[in-house]
């Protein structure tokens, strides 16, 4: 619980006895300690949020400015940040607009909404690109520390791997709430390292720390895997796809988003399909064979699943994408599959963590053998053409694959919540849209102030 939170919205409508008693309350129901010590901790919260209210009767506007946020009075769950679909997608463009913004410039930088990011540098007469790839660990799994981290440190490797990067390290940032047990912080650690050691790339930096410090009370873990890969060859981005090229998945048999799915409804043995690094297997055959030159894209089916990775595909590069239904549900592991028909989970609109390649279709042949050869399933599930829509190939018809505006419900709770575009979804864009541009100009006016100095 938001300690903080709760009095800054509850100050307006309480009167500060009944703030405190309320909140003294609170605060006992996770911690064993004394109430007169409790009352002393609510007090003390309630003093430092009305000392920073004084803050809107400060007479400096620039500072009142620099302190505040521009408020876009649109909540992240109503728009569905996090839940990758058409409303997080386009959020995470706006953040990739505050990113362009800055003059600074990438090979692939945000705006690319590509799985990593990279710059090109030069060491003596080489050019070297570095990709740069960071995730957050499936909020769900907060409970299950070892999976947690071995599921997003297997995300942030794969988002370098897709970029055509050899991994070289891993950086991991943890925070656990206050009353959370620190064995929490070993057992993710461990899921990470177990990921580290099996594909040899040592964790080599992180952060530990208190989710929102004294003021957020309960056991929460909230943690970020980053990834750093090196390559002599330009990035496989999504934008390089070409009409004509064919395309290829490997299996998938899920990371995070299954795992919350199998253990949030008692099915408790698919959590071991999840457990293996075959992405990065594969990845590596490509390494190898040399093959990596002449791949135009690869990305991991992850962000609402094929739905939404087609869609930015797509939408990147202007390209259409046409794929077989029939050959993707056989490339889905068969357990995995089986759990989501059962709990009537769409498969194309979940993470599988599949691999993705886009290549010449004599490319794509060689590709097939050497992911093969590693004992990874790989097959051709789909062409780029022109027509500039991703479509899907059903019992012979033909329909666009379009993001839902969230990913398919896959825990009970998402089911209540849906998938339906909110009716005032584009006055929420408006709004949306106007805080990004508000954080620019605040941005460019604090770096102008500087400089002026």
């Amino acid at each position: 619980m938001d300690i903080e939170g709760y009095v800054r919205q509850s100050i307006k409508e309480k009167d500060e006895k009944s703030l405190q008693n309320s909140l003294k309350e609170k605060i006992l129901e996770y911690k064993n300690i004394d109430p007169q010590k409790a009352d002393k901790m609510a007090l003390a919260v309630i003093e430092e949020v009305k000392d920073t209210l004084k803050i809107e009767n400060h007479p400096d506007k620039l500072l009142r400015e620099l302190i505040n946020y521009p408020q876009a009075r649109v909540k992240m769950g109503e728009i569905g940040v996090g839940s990758r679909g058409e409303g997080d997608f386009f959020v995470h463009r706006k953040i990739a607009d505050i990113v362009s913004s800055t003059k600074t410039s990438a090979l692939i930088a945000p705006s690319a909404q590509d799985d990593g990011g990279v710059v090109k540098t030069n060491i003596g007469s080489n050019e070297i690109y570095v990709t740069t790839a960071v995730d957050g660990i499936h909020s769900r799994l907060s409970e299950y520390p070892f999976l947690g981290g071995f599921h997003v440190a297997r995300a942030s490797l794969r988002d370098v791997c897709v970029m055509g990067a050899n991994p070289i390290a891993i950086l991991s940032d943890l925070h656990l709430a206050d009353d959370g047990d620190v064995g929490k912080l070993f057992d993710f650690t461990a899921g990470v390292c177990a990921v580290s050691e099996l594909i040899d790339v040592p964790l080599v930096a992180g952060s530990t720390l208190r989710v929102g410090g004294d003021m957020v009370l309960g056991d929460r873990l909230v943690s970020a895997v980053g990834s750093v890969g090196v390559s002599e060859h330009p990035p496989t981005a999504r934008k390089r796809a070409k009409v004509g090229d064919v395309i290829l998945m490997t299996e998938g048999s899920g990371g995070g988003t299954i795992t919350t799915t199998a253990i949030y409804h008692g099915m408790f043995d698919v959590v071991w399909e999840t457990i293996d690094i075959n992405f990065i297997k594969a990845s590596e055959a490509i390494f190898n064979a040399g093959l990596l030159p002449e791949v135009h894209a690869m990305t991991d089916v992850t962000n609402g699943g094929l739905r939404g990775d087609a869609h930015e595909i797509s939408n990147t590069t202007g390209l259409g994408l046409a794929f077989s239904e029939d050959k993707i549900r056989a490339l889905i592991n068969p357990g995995v599959l089986d759990m989501l028909e059962k709990l009537e989970i769409d498969p194309l609109g979940v993470s599988v963590d599949s691999l993705m390649i886009i290549a010449p279709e004599e490319v794509a042949a060689e590709v097939e053998k050497v992911i093969s050869g590693v004992g990874v399933r790989i097959a051709e599930i789909g062409q780029v053409d022109d027509s500039g829509v991703p479509r899907l190939l059903k019992d012979g018809r033909e329909e666009v694959l379009k993001p839902l505006f969230r990913e398919a419900a896959y825990t009970k709770i998402k089911k209540i919540v849906g998938d339906d575009q909110p009716e005032d979804f584009q006055a929420m864009k408006e709004k949306v849209e106007k805080a990004s541009q508000e954080a620019i100009r605040k941005k460019d006016k604090v770096v102008k102030m500087i400089k002026d100095r």
